[in-house]
């Protein structure tokens, strides 16, 4: 089965890179926000939800709470599993800016609504495994001859149309309207992102809440590892291990997207430049302070303070020779 399913794969991407976003799609998952509304949606809608970080592919709405029987039959196959993967694949491909809807080869229909972090794709929430028309015996045979053809036809055949006939069908405004409904809160999840990763951070352990209110009170000054480490009393080398085991992050990056989140913080103030900002915020360099940034946010600094009050307001705000150091 894997080298049915590799085939389908995309080419494997700088490692830190992709480790970043599988963290922080893990925040995003466990965080209370997200918790409530995958519930909320799954009871209002009936549909399954799921998110999946962009890059990853696994069997479609594993685990989801509304996932389709005949799906989940389909996902035991070597043949039928690459072609899901492979459906997945497609989408992603297509779900750049928008929601990205397609049918599979048994005519069931599956969507993946972009979860952006600046310029870059994050993740996707995924719904489907409906169909917006009725089963009936020519699509269901039809489906048989494909699962034939793929070598892929075996198991107990009255169990397969069972699943088959069972599978949740509405129409294609109510399935709309529940897409437009993700696309809302894909955009929300985008703009709160790093919120919801420093958040989810939070520890129980006394030591680690202690650190995190320490770098919380010094984090706009020059702050080491060592420094914090010796404010609770640890060693460098227990306080890391410590600090990563009970928060999900290295302190380089805890810091990090704790200065960022105080950058976005100041540039809500139109008057406030960019470089003033991320010296207020702690970054010591203004090559460093890009680099982060745009690491973090997805998108420069001159960028994302465009974003909130406009180009013009932002040229003129002397933003754009940092704009050309990112």
């Amino acid at each position: 089965m894997l080298n049915t399913v590799a085939a389908f794969l995309p080419p494997p991407t700088d490692n830190n890179h992709v480790q970043h976003v599988r963290e922080t799609v893990a925040h995003l998952q466990k965080s209370e926000i997200y918790r409530d509304y995958e519930q909320a949606f799954q009871t209002t809608t009936g549909l399954p939800l799921a998110v999946r970080a962009a890059g990853s592919f696994q069997p479609p709405l594993a685990g989801a709470r509304q996932s389709n029987p005949f799906c989940g039959l389909m996902a035991g196959s070597n043949k039928t599993c690459a072609a899901c993967l492979q459906l997945q694949q497609r989408i992603e491909e297509q779900a750049d800016d928008e929601p990205k809807t397609m049918d599979c080869f048994a005519g069931l229909t599956e969507s993946a609504v972009p979860i952006r972090l600046g310029d870059n794709v994050l993740a996707y929430l995924q719904t489907g495994q409906v169909m917006l028309r009725r089963p009936s015996k020519a699509k269901f045979k039809n489906t048989l001859r494909q699962l034939d053809k793929k070598g892929a036809l075996n198991g107990n055949r009255k169990e397969l149309e069972a699943a088959y006939y069972q599978t949740k069908v509405i129409s294609r405004k109510q399935y709309d309207s529940a897409l437009r409904l993700l696309s809302i809160f894909a955009q929300h999840l985008s703009t709160i992102g790093n919120q919801i990763v420093l958040k989810g951070a939070a520890a129980e352990a006394p030591a680690i809440v202690k650190a995190r209110a320490y770098i919380a009170e010094h984090h706009s000054e020059e702050l080491s590892l060592a420094q914090v480490a010796r404010a609770v009393n640890m060693s460098v080398f227990y306080f890391c291990k410590m600090f990563k085991k009970e928060t999900g992050l290295t302190f380089v990056d805890y810091l990090a997207r704790l200065r960022v989140e105080t950058v976005k913080e100041l540039l809500l103030n139109p008057h406030k430049r960019v470089s003033e900002a991320a010296y207020e915020a702690g970054f010591q360099s203004l090559s460093q302070f890009n680099r982060v940034f745009r690491r973090i946010a997805g998108e420069a600094p001159s960028a994302y303070r465009e974003r909130l009050h406009g180009s013009a307001d932002a040229l003129s705000g002397g933003n754009r020779s940092l704009a050309h150091a990112a």
